[in-house]
């Protein structure tokens, strides 16, 4: 089984939860300026809410995506009011055929002093455990 770690961060939130995931299951996280140019099974994809929606660098990484490279992406998102980022991603990947995994990881992002110094230690921890079981339980 092939996985693959991309992500887009403005506060580093959602670095922290990838980070936390990539030395959990051993694969490097990159961000979205790397490509997916061979297929992977599972790509994490860590994105946030940016005024109600998956963010606008996000979309673009998607849309340059291949959907015969990529089995299923799985959501790995923060928002600090909203959440999570899930329906709109799923609502672009159908648009774009890409596949979108019913579990995903979600966690409060801080913002404007709201869910203070979240994501915390627990939370990477949780991201974590979240995505071994995803990776020990894929079927393909």
């Amino acid at each position: 089984m092939k996985v693959a770690i991309r992500y887009f961060t403005r506060t580093g939130h959602t670095k922290k939860l990838v980070d936390a995931i990539s030395e959990a299951i051993g694969v490097e996280a990159l961000d979205i300026t790397h490509p997916i140019t061979e297929p992977v099974d599972i790509l994490f994809l860590g994105n946030s809410v940016y005024v109600t929606k998956t963010g606008r660098d996000m979309r673009h990484f998607l849309q340059k995506v291949d959907p015969n490279l990529v089995g299923e992406v799985v959501n790995v998102s923060t928002a600090g009011i909203l959440e999570s980022s899930y329906k709109s991603l799923c609502n672009m990947c159908a648009k774009l055929g890409i596949k979108v995994s019913e579990r995903e990881f979600h966690c409060p992002g801080e913002f404007n002093g709201l869910h203070k110094g979240k994501p915390d230690d627990d939370d990477a921890r949780r991201a974590a455990a979240f995505a071994v079981e995803v990776v020990n339980s894929w079927e393909g």
